[in-house]
Order: structure tokens, then C-alpha cells, then sequence
């Protein structure tokens, strides 16, 4: 019978034993310091399950989970060894009959690591919580986003764009949390032949800084290189595929970092 009660350790932590179980294990578990340690390590973990999203559990959810305790399969029972402290043992009767032989039961072994694991994911439904690693909005934080997204996000994000008259648009963003900006192009029309975009941050005494290629037309996301947070202006000229140093020709398009777009 004792065997059998160690075996409701995990049910009981769920709190899906029914009244007259509970109250046998109740009476079992103080005499027994395996049972006490066991209940003990399964309630630590199903409080690390534990979490604020509350939901109903099924009607059905009792007898599963009672019906895969049963189905849990024990490993084979110990070799007899020398008996614990206050264990009984159990011998021949000195009249040499083997009526009423009683020999002494070690507690079989669980893989405690699975029990524990099935015992969390249960309580976690039963005691009405739902684990969840995301509980905030339906994006993930903005820790996990690219540089570039980054910037776009950023509560400070300020906004300059330009429209060309062939209907194309080009927007630059800027963070100076972030301390980069990031070029937005829309339907922009390719380069010349033998030729790329070069991008450009201005600094506080006008000198033009590289900042990237945009080797290609259509829609781009580029993240400018260098400093944006001191830059007054970023401009594009059309350049060598290689790229420039310095400008070779007059920006095609200036954004002045001063006043951002409402």
C-alpha cells in the first residue's frame, strides 16, 4: 500500500487527487522523507511555471491527467539493502512457515526529471495559469529588431522626407537615442549606367561625409554610416560605382536635419 501511495506524489502537488487519496497521502506524508523531499522539489517547479494569464480549465482535465499518472512506468524496484533508518524488516517466522511473510519494499524509482517536467506543464493549466514568453504586445521587443528598425522605432525617431517630381520619394529617419539614421527610398529611379548613389552626412563646418552606396533604384532601407546625431544634412549624389571621397557633382537630393516633418 505504501508503494502505491508514493506513486500520488505528483498528483497531489497538482491538487488532482480526490478527497479520500488526498487524505491518505496527507496522512502517509509526514513518516515519509522521500514523499516530503519529492513534493517539495515538484511544487519549486510548478511555482517557476506560475504566470498572471488566467484561463478555465477543461472538465476533462482531472481524469487525463489522473490517466497519465497511471500510464507513468516505474523502473525496476531497488535490490534489497541495508534498511533506512526506522524501516521495518521483515523476516521468517521463527516457526519456520512462510504464512505471513512480509518482505520489506524499497521504494521503486521515477525519472523524477520527466515527473517534475509533466507535473509543472499540469499545474500550470490546472492552477489556472498559462505560461507565455511573450505577454506584452504582439511584436516582439525591439531588442531582437535590426539596427535600422531600431532607429525607425525609437521614441525619438524624427522624420525629414522629399518628394521627386517623377513621383518617386525618399525619407530619412534619425535617433539620436540611437545615434544613426536610416534612408527610406520609394519607387526611386535606377542610377545612370556605370553609376551608383553615394549617401552623405554633413557635418557642423558643411563637410560632406560618406555614409553608404545605393547601387540600384526601387525601395531601399539603408542604415547611413557615421555619426547622425551632430550631422546637419544628408545628401545623395550620383557617383562612380566605386564610390567618392568627396562629392564629384551636386546632391540630387538634401535633407536638412533641422526641423523634422510633422
Amino acid at each position: 500500500m505504501n508503494e502505491s501511495l508514493h506513486a500520488l506524489s505528483g498528483a497531489y502537488v497538482v491538487d488532482a487527487l480526490d478527497d479520500i487519496e488526498r487524505a491518505m497521502f496527507e496522512k502517509h506524508l509526514p513518516g515519509c522523507l522521500d514523499c516530503q523531499r519529492e513534493v517539495a522539489s515538484l511544487r519549486e517547479a510548478t511555482a517557476l511555471m506560475a504566470d498572471d494569464a488566467a484561463v478555465t480549465p477543461p472538465e476533462s482535465l482531472r481524469d487525463s491527467v489522473l490517466a497519465g499518472i497511471k500510464s507513468i512506468r516505474p523502473l525496476a524496484p531497488e535490490a534489497a539493502g541495508p534498511p533506512s533508518p526506522g524501516e521495518e524488516v521483515a523476516g521468517k517466522p521463527e516457526d519456520g512457515s512462510m504464512d505471513h511473510v512480509v518482505v520489506p519494499l524499497r521504494r521503486r524509482g521515477f525519472h523524477l526529471g520527466r515527473l517534475v517536467a509533466a507535473a509543472a506543464a499540469v499545474a500550470a493549466i490546472v492552477g489556472g495559469a498559462v505560461y507565455q514568453p511573450w505577454q506584452g504586445e504582439q511584436n516582439p521587443p525591439s531588442a531582437t529588431l535590426g539596427p535600422a528598425d531600431q532607429v525607425i522605432a525609437a521614441s525619438d525617431a524624427q522624420h525629414y522626407s522629399i518628394n521627386f517630381k517623377d513621383g518617386s520619394s525618399a525619407s530619412v529617419v534619425r535617433s539620436p537615442s540611437e545615434g544613426k539614421a536610416v534612408l527610406l527610398t520609394r519607387d526611386m529611379a535606377p542610377p545612370p549606367s556605370g553609376k551608383a548613389f553615394e549617401l552623405w552626412l554633413r557635418t557642423k563646418d558643411g563637410v560632406m561625409k560618406p555614409a553608404g552606396m545605393m547601387k540600384s533604384g526601387g525601395d531601399h532601407k539603408l542604415l547611413l554610416q557615421g555619426d547622425a546625431v551632430t550631422a546637419t544634412g544628408v545628401g545623395i549624389t550620383i557617383e562612380p560605382e566605386s564610390g567618392s571621397t568627396t562629392p564629384s557633382s551636386a546632391p540630387i537630393a538634401m535633407f536638412e536635419l533641422g526641423k523634422a516633418d510633422a
